[in-house]
């Protein structure tokens, strides 16, 4: 009989799929999914039919995605969680940058978490006046104290989201701590063990509030996306120039005359430290762009 769920998990060509009721079904995909080019992916929406005994199902259909990525290769993802830390290490502001890009280039929710407020209470007080403009929700938390983690567990009730950034922030400490310990059932493990091998997957963890945690061995962003110069600006709301309107369009905002984001910027508007890593990003992006077809 057919049925509706979601994948779960991938491995070796196996998928893992929960359907809803808290049953777990092995499947592999048809072949016209592979030969359309169609491969599914941890957080997808499916049709399938399930196995008989102790035969593997099969993936029918992958129902509308609200976004997919390549690295890691993951679909429906509604927030990302991107995780600092107000001790060590020293929070690195400008891959929180290309983080906050990237997510909202993919229809993706930008939130932040500063972690490790036990260790240093004061300091993420930059952090909040840097992004207060970029309508990006601060949350300051503790993954030892607990400190702010209801407020952070509200905000992403009933969503798909996943943590991102440095190493040694506390990730998986905080999902942890939100959701207690999060390992595999006995039921996925041992349907997995005979594809086994020492390569690290993506894992979708439903909630029983709703929503569900992707863990994945990183969420590396080395570079953004490529895409025209001009349109980075796009992504940054603070930019906004309602009512006002630059001299030349399309404007980078950086050496032209009359712009109204470098007017915002005097008024003290926009952050300094957004702006001087909105023109490092926006450079690195140029450059890029020239060299395309290199």
């Amino acid at each position: 009989m057919r049925g509706t769920g979601r994948i779960i998990k991938g491995v070796g060509g196996f998928y893992y799929a929960a359907n809803g009721k808290g049953d777990i079904c092995t499947l592999k995909a048809q072949g016209k999914l592979r030969r359309g080019q169609q491969k599914p992916l941890v957080g997808d929406w499916i049709e399938f039919e399930p196995g008989k005994g102790k035969e593997d199902g099969w993936i029918l259909k992958l129902l509308p995605r609200k976004n997919a990525l390549i690295r890691p290769p993951v679909a429906n993802l509604d927030a990302l969680v991107i995780t600092l830390s107000a001790s060590s290490p020293q929070a690195d502001l400008l891959l929180c940058d290309r983080l906050i890009v990237f997510a909202r280039k993919n229809e993706i929710k930008p939130i932040i978490a500063i972690n490790k407020m036990d260790e240093c209470p004061d300091h993420p007080n930059a952090i909040v006046n840097d992004y207060a403009h970029t309508e990006v929700k601060v949350f300051s938390v503790s993954a030892k104290t607990g400190e702010g983690l209801d407020a952070l567990k509200n905000a992403l009730r009933g969503m798909t989201f996943a943590f991102a950034g440095q190493s040694g922030v506390g990730k998986s400490s905080l999902i942890n701590a939100l959701y207690g310990e999060t390992q595999e059932t006995g039921d996925i493990s041992e349907k997995i063990s005979r594809g086994k091998n020492t390569t690290r997957y993506c894992r979708l963890i439903p909630l029983e509030s709703g929503g569900a945690a992707l863990d994945t061995p990183g969420f590396s962003l080395l570079e953004l996306e490529l895409m025209e110069p001009e349109k980075l600006a796009d992504y940054y709301p603070e930019f906004s120039t309602r009512g006002k309107t630059c001299r030349f369009s399309p404007c980078l905002h950086v050496s032209e005359p009359d712009c109204a984001v470098k007017e915002k910027l005097r008024n003290g508007e926009i952050s300094h430290g957004r702006y001087d890593r909105y023109v490092m990003l926006l450079n690195e992006l140029k450059e890029r762009w020239n060299r395309r077809y290199d």
